[in-house]
């Protein structure tokens, strides 16, 4: 599955689609039935980043990763979770009783426990569906903007496979190294913007030259570095930058003095007005 942020609208869906499908609806032997409440196989949190007026929302879903090397996997006895062939990842509803211990052994935390059940559960990708010959899961159906893609990864003509060829994709705890089948486009990132105003007519500065520069711990270049041209309203603005991480921004325009300005994204930076004087 791929997961493009930048077309999610946080509908929740996909949330509502799955709790339709697997509540109350016992699926043996893919999963037991889901409570109505403490479980979100599909979960679906908010993310905001910047200062007013600078300010942006997205909204990122989190269903089970599908990881190839799946710790669960690997801490379960008796076969109790395993991967299918097709690569998902499903805990036996049989097998899995009483195993409590297998819902602390997911670093994505996507495995809940089930008290009536004495069961860990996760979401299955609706695999009982696709074994019946259904091509996506409903989370994936129930998505009005296309921003769940699922497919076969292992045909290079599939949807999913063409998304993945076109734009750069990421896992979202890279750092686990459980080399997880769901990948995003366009995590949240951190973001520089700012507006640039002309300090003696007090006017927006459309055109202004707007420089980025990464600079390390002795204020020196990473030699990373791009540049921008403010718009009509004199903003400008730095998207997908590294976390914590110093920068030094600089604001130029003809007849007017730079202004420098050195910051850090330990948070999604507004550098609110810079003024430029003559």
């Amino acid at each position: 599955m791929v997961i493009d942020v930048a077309h999610c609208i946080g509908c929740y869906n996909c949330f509502i689609a799955c709790k339709d499908e697997h509540y109350g609806n016992d699926h043996r032997p893919y999963a037991a039935p889901q409570p109505l409440t403490g479980q979100t196989w599909m979960n679906v949190i908010e993310i905001q980043r910047g200062q007013f007026p600078k300010v942006k929302v997205d909204y990122v879903a989190i269903p089970c990763m599908h990881c190839e090397n799946a710790p669960c996997v690997a801490a379960a006895t008796d076969g109790a979770i395993y991967q299918r062939e097709d690569g998902i990842v499903i805990i036996d509803p049989h097998k899995a009783k009483g195993q409590k211990e297998l819902v602390s052994r997911c670093p994505y935390r996507v495995i809940f426990w089930n008290e009536d059940e004495q069961l860990p559960q996760k979401c299955t990708l609706c695999a009982h569906l696709l074994d019946a010959g259904w091509r996506e899961p409903r989370c994936v159906e129930a998505c009005p903007t296309g921003a769940l893609v699922f497919g076969d990864l292992d045909d290079p003509g599939s949807a999913i496979s063409e998304l993945l060829a076109s734009k750069p994709t990421e896992v979202l705890h890279p750092e686990f190294g459980l080399k997880e089948k769901v990948r995003y486009i366009g995590l949240p990132k951190s973001f520089i913007a700012g507006c640039v105003v002309l300090g003696d007519t007090d006017e927006c500065a459309k055109g202004a030259t707007v420089t980025l520069e990464e600079i390390d711990a002795d204020g020196k270049s990473t030699g990373v570095r791009q540049t921008k041209l403010t718009d009509s309203f004199g903003d400008f603005e730095f998207e997908g930058l590294r976390a914590n991480t110093r920068y030094k921004v600089t604001v130029s325009a003809p007849g007017y003095k730079d202004q420098v300005i050195e910051t850090r994204t330990a948070v999604s930076v507004n550098l609110g007005d810079i003024v430029l004087a003559r």
